[in-house]
């Protein structure tokens, strides 16, 4: 995390920036399609971001190891003491873990219900011991707490120009899209660690099972059963994007280029799982490095043109306002703020 971004975030204590800092790290090294829309933000609200994502990827960490050392039994224990430190953390208002404590404070400095993170924890408990689901229903009842409380928890950090209950089932629908995304570029992965996440309703449509499932996986034969599967599925997560297409016109115009770019790599996942031919049982689909490209430079050039529109705003209006590195306020209209406009080009370095 640069200097910057904690300085404009107004986080000043070298143990809370170390927090911050170890959070980016989870961050970037689990969460690449994310991790790059996040550049899209304004530099102060990185941090939180980074928080809530950092600490989600630390809880997936626990569950979802490969690692032949690690027992059940002793995820069990982790994500027990995961969550007495976060409950001691939230109620306190720090902690003495690095990744607890950059997650109490983002939580305090934006107001996130708690109800949110307690919801996240029992669905990573239920990773520990529920292999599979009967329907589509109980899948999303499984997503409220494994991914809708996290566009959740986004959202206040997001900010909306609308009040923000009203853009609430459009940020849990997105969060949804994007783990209904992970569940079909990862079925042969979680497979591994023992879990469908595939409803047996669907499959029993299509006349499939897990030993069907395993047997594609450890032989790398391929199923015309399976693809028709995997497309009604894929057709599925489409409808949750369609869903939460909305929101996005819901935020805070500086916030939405991230999403925006969020919203479009990972729905480009969806579309390349399809160019390979649905073969996620056997390699996972990435999404072409020149797109992610190509997507990102959209992505600042949206930004720029908001940051611009945003001063613009106060300038004609006389209003103060802030600079974008969220460290200075201007007392005086202005026509044009030379300061604001570069500080603004250097919003993604």
């Amino acid at each position: 995390m640069t200097l910057r971004e904690l300085d404009a975030a107004g986080i000043t204590d070298p143990a809370l920036r170390a927090a911050y800092e170890h959070c980016r790290r989870l961050n970037a090294r689990h969460g690449k399609t994310y991790f790059l829309a996040t550049r899209l933000l304004p530099v102060d609200r990185r941090p939180a971001v980074h928080a809530l994502y950092g600490f989600a990827r630390w809880a997936d960490d626990i569950v979802d190891s490969l690692a032949d050392d690690v027992s059940a039994a002793d995820r069990v224990t982790a994500l027990d003491r995961l969550s007495t430190r976060l409950d001691s953390g939230l109620r306190a208002g720090h902690s003495e873990e690095p990744v607890v404590q950059a997650v109490a404070d983002t939580a305090r400095r934006y107001s996130i219900d708690h109800a949110h993170f307690a919801d996240f924890m029992t669905a990573m408990r239920d990773d520990l011991t529920v292999t599979d689901y009967a329907t589509y229903a109980d899948l999303r009842r499984y997503m409220h707490g494994s991914a809708a409380v996290i566009g959740l928890e986004m959202l206040p950090v997001l900010g909306t120009v609308v009040p923000r209950e009203e853009a609430e089932p459009y940020a849990a629908a997105l969060g949804v899209a994007f783990q209904l995304t992970n569940f079909l570029r990862d079925v042969g992965e979680d497979l591994d660690r023992g879990r469908v996440y595939l409803p047996a309703d669907l499959l029993d449509a299509h006349r499939i099972d897990r030993d069907i499932l395993q047997w594609s996986r450890d032989t790398g034969r391929r199923s015309s059963r399976i693809t028709r599967a995997l497309t009604e599925f894929e057709a599925l997560t489409r409808e949750e994007y369609r869903a939460a297409l909305p929101g996005l016109a819901m935020l805070d115009p500086v916030s939405r280029p991230c999403i925006r770019t969020a919203f479009v790599l990972y729905s480009g996942i969806l579309d390349a799982v399809a160019a390979d031919g649905y073969a996620v049982l056997h390699r996972r689909a990435v999404v072409p490095r020149r797109r992610r490209a190509a997507v990102a430079l959209d992505g600042l050039v949206r930004v720029l043109h908001a940051r611009l529109r945003h001063h613009d705003a106060h300038a004609s209006t006389g209003t103060p306002h802030r600079h974008v590195d969220g460290t200075q306020t201007h007392d005086a209209p202005h026509e044009t703020c030379g300061e604001c406009a570069s500080a603004a080009s250097r919003e993604t370095a």
